[in-house]
């Protein structure tokens, strides 16, 4: 309903640009050089998760600041999940090995035969010993060697398959953190809220919209110029918006012209003279910084400054 509402106004707006473009419209003292309607940037925020909504502490109109918590989506799943992954994380963690405690006696026999084999190196300098001996021990010391580092191999490949294991359960630890964040409702800018579409106690899916809110410190005006006058605006410039209360109660406002459409929005069926020509319209924004005063929908004109800048 509300985007057909737009659409409707939007079409209505173009309209009456038209005919206040095409008529000449001039008020007691002033002619313009283009209508229009202010709008605001507007965002619909819909529900990220899926459950009962706890608390949504928000009203039409209120005014809010980017990242103001308003309200919670029951997360008590999630967070059992998360609990649940992780005891199995820390149970998956004490299965690590201590390599150096593991091998400490390997290390240890290695050292004796390491010291037995200096004893039969003095022994045979003074021939008190055989070389079968001394062959003996180093044939040891090998043995002892190659079964510490197939033994540290394979506890560093289980800690290894451990550690995936463990990194596998923080990465799903994250993934219910996201989910969690997700129930917190928050604003995604600062501004007014328009639209509130949801109430606590309801039941909450994934897309469903919660509220409306629109940045009004920061307005455009969207208004309709000739291809005529293309010709004598352009981006970065500086016009003047006169906003319309009604009867003869106006309000200037310095904007600047931010974007212009690169096709008409209306056209006549059959364009055959250079008069034709003149009415085509192209809609285009001018920021302007609101005072307060003005409101979406709000009517507007546009006066172009001339080069001393008037």
């Amino acid at each position: 309903m509300g985007k057909n509402m737009k659409n409707v106004m939007q079409k209505t707006t173009i309209l009456l640009a038209a005919a206040f473009l095409l008529g000449g419209c001039q008020d007691k003292n002033k002619s313009y050089d283009a209508a229009g309607s202010f709008e605001a940037t507007e965002v619909t925020v819909s529900a990220e998760s899926v459950g009962r909504i706890l608390n949504f502490d928000l009203q039409e109109g209120d005014i809010l600041e980017k990242g103001d918590t308003l309200g919670a989506i029951d997360s008590l799943q999630l967070y059992l999940t998360k609990l649940q992954l992780q005891k199995s994380r820390k149970s998956v963690s004490s299965n690590k090995s201590d390599v150096a405690t593991q091998i400490a006696s390997l290390q240890e026999q290695l050292k004796k035969q390491m010291a037995e084999k200096e004893r039969i190196e003095r022994l045979l300098k003074d021939n008190a010993a055989t070389q079968k001996q001394m062959d003996d021990a180093l044939s040891a010391i090998k043995v002892l060697e190659n079964q510490m580092a197939a033994r540290q191999s394979t506890l560093q490949k289980g800690n290894q398959s451990i550690d995936a294991q463990s990194s596998s359960i923080e990465m799903q630890i994250a993934q219910v953190d996201d989910k969690l964040s997700k129930c917190c409702i928050t604003a995604p800018i600062s501004g007014t809220v328009l639209n509130k579409y949801a109430e606590a106690g309801e039941f909450a899916s994934v897309g469903k919209p919660l509220f409306r809110m629109a940045d009004t410190d920061n307005l455009f005006l969207r208004a309709y110029f000739t291809s005529g006058q293309l010709m004598k605006i352009q981006r970065g410039q500086e016009v003047t918006v006169v906003a319309n209360y009604g009867g003869d109660k106006l309000r200037e406002y310095e904007g600047k012209i931010v974007w212009i459409a690169e096709e008409c929005e209306f056209t006549p069926k059959n364009i055959q003279t250079q008069n034709d020509r003149e009415n085509l319209v192209y809609a285009v924004k001018i920021a302007v910084r609101n005072d307060g005063y003005l409101k979406i929908g709000m009517y507007g004109n546009v006066k172009i400054k001339d080069d001393k800048g008037k």
